[in-house]
């Protein structure tokens, strides 16, 4: 049976099927409980939606059954392996609902935290893993493709093996330094600009305490909050400097002291991700293959790592893996055809 109907029922039936994956690996009694809650209100939506399917195509909802998608199951694997809320950006991507209790505290106004106590006062959101997955992913998809095309391009003009091989591992080491150069100046750029931002937030603090705090309170007040309350925890602050300093650089400023990130770091990572796709294209070179046989293989191990690169990608997206995969195997494919055939012919004008 297929249709609307039945593709809302696949839908909410996925949904059930995740949040209770959700469920299981959250470790927050309270959160469990609205996951498993979203569960069952889903699965009554699905019973909703297969009983209206079976009028229409006069089919018995009993004898459907429902089997995950792949990428589904990926990120109940994912699940298994890292807590929800590092994983939000990809939950997010498959339309699950209740997501909002990893993004704001409890009384949060507008996406900005309410502290009603000092113990929450300071508390921040850290980078997730999803974040840093789908930094992995097209550092890898940038290596794959642009690595591919050129090693591609080089074998087309028709030389050995050899130099094949030296200028892969060439356009490796300066794609991998490229990358990495521009990302820690990037990083490192924008940390300078929010220290300074910080530092006069943080000596406006030290000279006028009580303006400061009577302008976060003002701003509590205008997202809702009673003026009284507001003012009450924003002069409590005044005794801990520190994490008066936090609220005020996330409320005034909008930045996250505690979240600057480190341009070292943040090289690095460009660096590895990158060279790490940039090395398959070269491992049938590496093995010892030469000629046409070398570029068959290179190309294969290529599509294979881009047919990966695209299901990651849907995890993002939240579009078909099989698609998305393929998608990113025709982009890589058709990159790489391209530079083979303006090598081949400069190669047969230079010769």
């Amino acid at each position: 049976m297929t249709g609307p109907g039945v593709d809302s029922w696949y839908h909410e039936k996925e949904s059930a099927w995740l949040y209770r994956r959700v469920a299981a690996a959250e470790p927050d009694a309270g959160k469990r409980r609205l996951f498993e809650q979203l569960s069952l209100a889903a699965e009554e939506q699905a019973a909703r939606w297969a009983q209206a399917a079976a009028r229409d195509a006069a089919a018995d909802p009993a004898h459907r059954s429902f089997t995950p998608s792949l990428r589904a199951r990926i990120v109940a694997r994912l699940l298994e392996r890292f807590d929800p809320a590092s994983l939000r950006p990809v939950l997010a991507a498959m339309k699950l609902r209740g997501l909002s209790v990893y993004s704001a505290l409890p009384g949060s106004i507008a996406g900005h935290a309410m502290p009603t106590t000092l113990a929450e006062v300071g508390a921040r959101h850290r980078s997730t893993l999803g974040g840093s997955l789908r930094a992995v992913v097209f550092g890898v998809n940038d290596g794959l493709v642009s690595n591919l095309s050129l090693v591609l391009g080089v074998a087309g003009a028709g030389v050995a093996r050899g130099y094949v091989l030296m200028s892969g591992a060439a356009g490796l080491l300066a794609g991998a330094l490229s990358m990495a150069a521009g990302e820690y100046v990037s990083v490192r750029s924008q940390r300078e600009m929010y220290e300074y931002q910080i530092a006069l937030e943080r000596e406006e603090l030290r000279e006028y305490p009580e303006e400061e705090a009577e302008e976060l309170a003002l701003i509590y007040q205008a997202r809702g909050v009673e003026l009284g309350q507001a003012r009450a925890v924003s002069r409590s602050l005044l005794a801990h400097p520190d994490k008066a300093l936090d609220v005020l650089a996330r409320e005034e400023l909008g930045l996250n002291p505690g979240d600057l990130g480190s341009p070292w770091r943040a090289g690095t990572a460009s660096f590895v991700t990158f060279a790490m796709g940039a090395l398959v294209p070269l491992v049938p070179f590496l093995a010892g293959m030469a000629g046409t046989a070398a570029l068959a293989g290179s190309a294969a191990v290529t599509a294979l790592a881009l047919f990966a690169v695209g299901m990651s990608l849907s995890l993002f997206t939240g579009r078909d893996a099989l698609r998305s995969a393929l998608r990113m195997v025709l982009i890589g494919g058709a990159a790489g055809t391209l530079s083979f055939l303006v090598g081949r012919a400069l190669g047969v004008a230079i010769s």
